[in-house]
């Protein structure tokens, strides 16, 4: 992130001469290189815009570009100027990183390619080369959201745990860092961030089980600086982290001494949002969900739990604790406070506040104090909320709905919003000009129930989450089916934090939409699962542009100039935990095509993207029946518990993991065997399931598979498997 001054060879070499040397620098901006000043300079400033110097573009994350050079009138000339194809069709999750004419884009299996940003000559590529069989502990796809640029170096975390220094100019390693350890259901699959000398990593597992922590690594040595731990010691016993103090003196109380979380290790994981604070030098951790879910099973049903869902403040040179404001006590249902912060300045009863903006998952927008951690506003940003009414601002507190609480009351709960959020990992992104944050909202509900069987008990492979998860899949009514499609929705939400309110918004009719970026071209843009990309006025909400892009866009765009040249990139592909676990509720989206390719755009541009890939319609001729109704319905079991996260509920594919409907396997019981059991499939992420099921278990999976397509041909033509390339 550092300005075009630094490429000159004389600050370039001297990089490089310290790198070689692995100096070790005593932390602190004053012992920063020059070419590191340079990023730091950047990074709080923003700059001029030329630069897209980290994923939220600053440090205050707002994903705001000054460049106005294409704006509100003009924004409809917009052409493809170059466009490069990816290697790996899985979730593309990263916001493109454009520092010195040169963009830096992470990808599926954690890989780093580099580009001249102009004209997409190719640079270098860089393979971390993540073992296939690590996707099994990868929740919600194989991605990577995004690289740090620090002086000469570039940062990048690997699904298998490794912090990564590379060289920016030649993409060759310089270092190397594992982050936690590999022998437990770890990821990393969110972006670093570098502050002062130091680069911030977290992870992801909490639904396996594992412990959440944030670690500080030397930016020039990969060495441990400090640690900070989200979830406490089984023990209650001092890790010699910075979380000692806070967890002895308090936290520790807040978690039973009874409970699932001594073995699980309590979740609380930070794999996605790690800001910094460069007006009160504090580090803010969004951390997520316990495990398992049930607060009734990994605490006794005691306790608020520090420091699951909740917005945590750091020292930055420490890591020591200052505040923190926990969104979601003794949470339960999956609502993770992980989803990106903005940091901004608003009047708060007069005066100018330095506070930080939050849309999480339980659907409420929360506006705080960044110096000392009070609420000072709680609204809904989507409609139809129901596990509480609201939050009670004296105490910070949510008004729940007793009913949520399914493990007290014993009966099923239909939460709304679901596991999977009112508001995902999808960046928003604010506008200074408008004063609106533009939130990638959605709608998916999803049934809680604690009635369990051994199936759903702790298990070394799957899910554990402490509800039932087969109990949840939708039943054989064709009603239900399409009443899901119904439901399941998306929505662009620019919400007005000082009035609480949703100023405009635009509906989708499909969840899982792309993230935000804004100008001051009064511009928003957002890609959409449905594969357009668009442009909106940022102040009305008025569509300017509508671009088709032949695949799916999860991810957000970023902005930035070169030769007095404004470009817009992003990236395309399906991907990420709902199409994984959707079935027919991806609606329109099972039959988008999944492209994973990177795409720049400029005014006038006239580059075409080539012809749709060509497909063919799999053949959906299902086998005859076999098995009982007894061992069907065992399949159907063991297909909630193990399968459904990965292939869709009922079985129902979404074009992005194979629809096992139409598999060639499906016929033939030895090799459906090799798959589900023996490993055949390891190194493209589908591992051996050997541990926990026995070969009579994967027969009734596949007599239950083989039940589903044909009953799904029946009932359903609209679920036929989605197109094969």
């Amino acid at each position: 992130m550092a300005k075009r001054v630094f490429v000159t060879a004389l600050l370039g070499g001297a990089a490089l001469v310290l790198a070689g040397c692995n100096a070790s620098k005593s932390g602190g901006a004053g012992s920063l290189d020059e070419a590191e000043k340079a990023s730091e300079t950047l990074l709080k400033t923003g700059g001029n815009g030329d630069d897209w110097a980290g994923i939220g573009y600053s440090y205050d994350e707002q994903r705001f570009s000054p460049l106005k050079d294409i704006d509100d009138r003009n924004v409809g000339q917009l052409g493809i100027a170059w466009f490069a194809d990816l290697d790996d069709a899985r979730g593309q999750e990263a916001t493109p990183v454009v520092v010195d004419g040169v963009m830096y884009v992470s990808h599926a299996w954690s890989k780093v390619d580099a580009w001249d940003a102009a004209t997409g000559k190719k640079l270098w590529s860089f393979d971390p080369k993540v073992p296939g069989e690590r996707a099994v502990n990868a929740c919600c796809d194989v991605v990577n959201r995004g690289v740090a640029v620090w002086g000469d170096k570039l940062f990048v975390g690997t699904i298998d745990g490794r912090l990564i220094a590379l060289d920016r100019k030649t993409g060759q390693e310089l270092w190397s860092t594992q982050t936690f350890d590999t022998a437990k259901p770890y990821t990393i699959t969110g972006a670093p961030r570098v502050v002062k000398d130091m680069v911030l990593i977290g992870n992801g597992g909490a639904e396996f089980g594992v412990r959440g922590y944030v670690t500080a690594y030397d930016a020039d040595t990969g060495k441990e600086r400090w640690r900070f731990y989200t979830a406490p010691n089984a023990e209650k016993k001092k890790d010699g982290a910075a979380s000692d103090d806070i967890f002895a003196s308090k936290g520790n109380a807040t978690w039973s001494d009874k409970g699932e979380w001594k073995v699980s290790g309590g979740g609380g994981t930070v794999w996605d949002a790690i800001v910094y604070d460069k007006d009160l030098d504090q580090i803010y951790l969004g951390v997520g969900n316990g495990n398992p879910w049930n607060h009734g099973l990994r605490s006794n049903g005691e306790g608020d739990n520090w420091f699951l869902s909740s917005v945590v403040a750091l020292d930055a040179d420490t890591g020591a604790y200052k505040w923190h404001y926990q969104e979601t006590p003794a949470e339960s249902w999956d609502y993770t406070a992980t989803q990106p912060i903005i940091l901004a300045e608003q009047p708060v009863n007069g005066t100018p506040t330095k506070v930080l903006y939050h849309a999480p998952k339980n659907g409420f927008f929360f506006t705080i104090d960044r110096a000392t951690g009070k609420l000072i506003d709680a609204k809904p940003f989507v409609d139809g909320i129901n596990w509480a009414t609201g939050y009670d601002l004296a105490t910070g507190r949510p008004i729940e709905n007793p009913d949520a609480r399914f493990y007290r009351t014993g009966k099923p709960f239909i939460a709304i919003p679901g596991a999977l959020g009112a508001h995902n990992w999808h960046p928003m992104s604010y506008n200074p000009a408008t004063g609106l944050v533009y939130i990638p909202a959605q709608q998916i509900p999803q049934g809680y129930l604690e009635d369990m069987d051994e199936l759903d008990k702790r298990k070394v492979l799957g899910f554990n989450v402490g509800t039932s998860l087969q109990a949840g899949m939708l039943p054989d009514d064709t009603a239900a089916f399409r009443a899901a499609v119904a439901a399941t929705t998306g929505r662009l939400v620019a919400f007005d934090p000082r009035s609480g309110k949703v100023a405009w918004g635009v509906d989708y009719p499909a969840a899982w939409n792309g993230g935000t970026m804004t100008t001051a071209g009064n511009l928003v843009f957002q890609g959409t699962s449905t594969g357009r990309f668009r442009a909106y006025a940022a102040d009305t909400g008025k569509q300017l542009l509508d671009l088709d892009m032949q695949s799916g866009i999860v991810s957000a765009p970023s902005t930035f100039r070169v030769n007095g040249v404004q470009y817009v990139a992003f990236q395309t592909s399906k991907g990420g935990a709902f199409p994984l676990v959707a079935g027919i509720a991806g609606g329109v989206t099972r039959k988008v095509p999944n492209i994973p390719r990177l795409v720049v755009l400029k005014i006038g541009g006239t580059v075409q993207l080539p012809a749709p890939p060509a497909t063919t319609a799999l053949e959906w001729n299902p086998p005859a029946p076999i098995g009982t109704p007894q061992q069907v319905a065992a399949g159907k079991a063991h297909f909630g518990r193990y399968c459904q996260v990965c292939h869709g509920d009922s079985a129902i594919g979404n074009g992005f993991t194979p629809d096992l409907r139409v598999s060639g396997t499906l016929a033939n019981a030895d090799a459906w065997k090799s798959v589900i059991l023996d490993g055949a499939l390891k190194d493209r992420g589908m591992v051996s399931f050997a541990r926990v099921l026995t070969p009579t278990d994967a027969e009734a999976i596949r007599a239950y598979v083989i039940e589903r397509s044909n009953w799904t041909k029946a009932h359903l033509p609209e679920a036929s498997a989605p197109m094969g390339r």
